[in-house]
């Protein structure tokens, strides 16, 4: 893509070049690299990533670690919510009361497709809030409180 024409606006076509890419490739699970952007439409690295951010708030993609980007699938959608929420929110979708045992940070981590200790950390996060209560290392976490659900207007 030659940049003599405009400027602007270019990393407007390259973000749609990349969703029609998308469109066309249904098992297309991640995105090109900026340099990969960056050789195959002739732009600099500031146009790919602006691509990138447009692909992002079109909700179409989003960055993973390690600089990639993946692509997101209607099927697909993911929680943007911080974890410890996404794990508070079992409570009330499981019907779980008060003393009822809650699943493992293992079960958690293959559930929400995240690392144990990053569970272990929501999870900890959620005893210091009073909602889970814990005997200690290899017990059982059990529901301490039933988090009551925000209105939202």
């Amino acid at each position: 893509m030659s940049q003599q024409a405009s400027p602007r606006g270019t990393f407007q076509k390259v973000a749609d070049a990349v969703k029609a890419q998308i469109e066309s490739d249904p098992k297309m699970v991640e995105l090109p690299s900026a340099a990969d952007l960056m050789r195959d439409h002739g732009v600099s690295r500031g146009v790919a990533l602006r691509a990138f951010s447009v692909l992002q708030k079109g909700g179409v993609a989003e960055p993973v670690p390690g600089g990639r980007w993946r692509v997101i699938r209607e099927e697909q959608r993911h929680d943007q919510r911080p974890l410890e929420e996404q794990i508070r929110s079992i409570i009330a979708d499981e019907g779980l009361e008060v003393g009822a045992p809650f699943p493992s940070a293992s079960a958690l981590a293959a559930k929400f497709r995240v690392s144990r200790p990053t569970v272990t950390k929501a999870l900890d996060k959620l005893e210091a809030a009073g909602v889970l209560a814990s005997e200690g290392q290899g017990k059982v976490r059990t529901v301490r409180a039933v988090p009551i659900r925000e209105e939202r207007s």
